[in-house]
């Protein structure tokens, strides 16, 4: 069986709901769905706050559901100079 390509959609989060689950609204279709973090952002700690633009990748199958792959950064983003990492 051929292997079922995943739509990419964007949309804004918010509401955020325990165990790194969110409720995004889409941008094309003004649905809202239940979306996860996936498992490269929960291993890279990138945190996504209310409001935070994201890219969720949805499974043909079930179109209420979806996966956080990416989160956009906002175009007046300035990284702080004073940051160290530990």
């Amino acid at each position: 069986m051929a292997k079922q390509e995943k739509n990419i959609l964007e949309g804004v989060i918010i509401e955020s709901l325990p165990s790194l689950s969110f409720r995004v609204k889409l941008d094309e279709s003004d649905r809202e769905i239940l979306a996860r973090l996936a498992g490269k952002m929960r291993l890279n700690r990138i945190r996504v706050l209310i409001g935070d633009r994201v890219k969720v990748e949805m499974s043909p199958y079930d179109k209420n559901r979806g996966r956080i792959v990416y989160r956009d950064k906002p175009n007046n983003y300035q990284p702080n100079p004073n940051y160290r990492r530990r």
